[in-house]
């Protein structure tokens, strides 16, 4: 996991995340200050109740997430994003004279126009926060950067919650919040500075002040990579997922557990280091590169623990409540409780990080930080939605544990729908599986698959998973040309079908076939696709090479692309390999998490290929281990 950390040593990353760190912190202590503030001090200020007033407050914060997110896109995509980073951090700092003016004034109106120019701070800062990264982080490097600003996303929010608290409850405590906000303001600027230039993609961007059209036109942007659009969807879903979860803690702590602010703070705590600690080993299970296999993973453990959080919940109150923090911790069931929320706070990392980095990855650059306000758009728009859905339940009478499991019932019908329209997520998910269950894989040399560009891939033929392995280790796609009937094998025929593999019956069984294959290769090296082959044209059955056939021949002559030699080593004696019999005749013979390899050698230029020559690279490259 040291791959991701090193980020923080470094130019291109360490300034901008400490910035965006002191901003989640400013926002947080100022918000959640005001709320306290107002709450225990409403007769001073206003006749206003105080839940009026919190529900208030956090609908001023939000609203310029509708109003201005469109035009945030637009300032991203037109001027360099450091530059507009310290515009923002410059704001910051006025917003909090604008507080501290209110304070003094004693001004309830001054200090709810200072909430909102705070969310317009955010607004202006969210799509130049996600589109700078890509400009800044090689592509193995996207998933740890979101990785290290998510945690710290979260534990901004925890720690600016709770010294917000803190603040408000001292004497004085309206100079102190003030104080202690521009002085988070002033650091930030100073550390935005630092930031690298991040330079514009779009400079020519003519700027549409309409934010309704212009809201409609950036959703208009992200619809038209399917994959990228409901990566948006998942990534709003899971805010109101969370969100749903956070706004009940209070009530939560209160009727449920019997416990008091000690136990709201708990239990905020436990879920902010379960995203920390979610968000942190994404890098390591992604093998550093933009592992969307990780969202299903993270969307199972989402379902159930919102499910066990909802049945580990007390059905009746503890006697004696309001309870002490450490009365509350031991009542019967309650380590289950925190467990249960700790590792939704997990499997939340998983299936948020990836998604954030795919959302990256795959926009279109001119058009990133738009697609970006068009996702803050959505996930202000599912979050208020998820707030009156939560709101309506509980006046009809459910119990906060009962919201909680039909949030969690809900969970588990969104991600089978998402997975349904795009199967990309279900396929990595299952090539993902088996390379950290059956298999612990290592790698070597693939930095030899080029970039973008066509090549032809060959390696020697193990088991009926080696496309399976090989595809799970390459950060670019790979269609397999394979064997009519392993291409139909129950089970992997999902993955083979999705992954748009080929299917190749031999000129004498089926010569329509045959040539059907050689043609759709030839398609989809003329797109700049890689094409996999096995050149023994079988899985071999004693763990030698067999004979490479002429295949590889007649497709480099028809298309003269590069050739990448790779090896599989390792896979001989596992179960989907044949020793000792047919497939599967021995399941777990070498038990789980058995080591394997996949070595790369240099790409070979057309013209140097033979098939001899081909096959000898290709067993140096697997050596002695089978």
């Amino acid at each position: 996991m040291s791959s991701q950390f090193h980020l923080l040593g470094e130019r291109r990353f360490r300034p901008f995340f400490l910035t965006q760190f002191l901003g989640a912190f400013n926002d947080n202590l100022f918000k959640n200050a005001l709320v306290v503030l107002l709450t225990f001090q409403t007769a001073s200020w206003t006749t206003l109740s105080p839940a009026l007033l919190s529900n208030l407050a956090a609908g001023i914060f939000i609203l310029p997430f509708f109003l201005f997110s469109a035009s945030a896109g637009q300032l991203a995509d037109k001027y360099d994003k450091a530059r507009l980073t310290r515009l923002v951090k410059v704001l910051e700092m006025a917003i909090m004279l604008v507080a501290l003016a209110g304070f003094l004034l004693h001004s309830l109106t001054v200090l709810f126009s200072a909430l909102f120019l705070l969310g317009c701070h955010s607004t202006l800062f969210g799509p130049v926060k996600y589109a700078l990264l890509p400009q800044h982080l090689h592509e193995e490097e996207l998933v740890g950067g979101n990785a290290l600003v998510e945690a710290g996303t979260f534990v901004a929010i925890l720690i600016g919650t709770l010294v917000g608290g803190l603040l408000a409850g001292l004497d004085n405590g309206d100079v102190w919040i003030a104080g202690g906000g521009l002085i988070v303001a002033v650091v930030g600027y100073l550390t935005s500075r630092g930031i690298p230039p991040a330079p514009a993609p779009a400079p020519d961007l003519r700027i549409n002040p309409n934010p309704f059209t212009e809201t409609w036109r950036n959703i208009g942007f992200a619809r038209q990579n399917q994959t990228v659009f409901l990566a948006i969807m998942g990534i709003s879903w899971f805010w109101l997922y969370g969100a749903l979860f956070l706004a009940q803690f209070p009530a939560y702590a209160k009727g449920v557990l019997g416990g008091g602010e000690g136990t709201v703070t708990l239990l905020l705590a436990t879920f902010t280091i379960g995203i920390g600690l979610g968000s942190l080993l994404c890098e390591k299970l992604s093998g550093g590169h933009v592992e969307i296999g990780l969202v299903p993973f993270g969307s199972i453990g989402l379902t159930l623990f919102g499910l066990d959080l909802a049945f580990a919940s007390p059905a009746v109150l503890p006697p004696g409540a309001p309870l002490a923090i450490g009365e509350v911790l031991t009542q019967p069931g309650m380590l289950r409780v925190l467990l249960a929320l700790m590792m939704l706070g997990v499997f939340g990392g998983f299936f948020i990080v990836p998604l954030y980095a795919m959302l990256q990855s795959r926009s279109a650059p001119a058009q990133r930080a738009r697609i970006i306000a068009a996702n803050n758009i959505l996930n202000a728009l599912f979050m208020v939605a998820g707030a009156l859905a939560a709101g309506s339940l509980l006046g009809a009478g459910l119990s906060i544990p009962v919201l909680f499991g039909v949030a969690a019932i809900m969970n588990a019908a969104v991600a089978i729908y998402i997975y349904k329209l795009v199967p990309e997520f279900l396929l990595r998910f299952i090539i993902w599986l088996l390379v950290h269950t059956v298999y612990r894989l290592r790698t070597e040399g693939l930095q030899h698959i080029p970039e973008e560009g066509p090549a032809v891939i060959v390696c020697n033929h193990v088991s009926f998973v080696d496309a399976l392995v090989i595809a799970a280790a390459s950060r670019r796609p790979i269609r397999f040309v394979m064997d009519h009937r392993i291409f139909r094998w129950p089970v992997l025929s999902f993955v083979f079908r999705h992954s748009r593999a080929i299917p190749i019956a031999p000129a004498k069984e089926d010569p329509a076939m045959m040539e059907s294959a050689f043609a759709e290769v030839s398609q989809a090296l003329a797109a700049g696709e890689l094409i996999g082959l096995f050149p023994e044209g079988r899985i071999t059955g004693d763990g030698e090479l067999c004979p490479f056939r002429p295949g590889i021949t007649r497709i480099l002559q028809a298309n003269p692309v590069p050739v990448v030699p790779m090896a599989l080593r390792g896979l001989w004696g596992s179960m989907f390999s044949r020793k000792d019999g047919p497939v599967l005749s021995r399941p777990l013979r070498r038990g789980l998490f058995s080591r394997i390899e996949l070595v790369a050698g240099e790409a070979q230029a057309p013209e140097t290929v033979s098939l001899p020559s081909l096959q000898l690279q290709v067993a140096e490259l697997r050596g002695d281990w089978r």
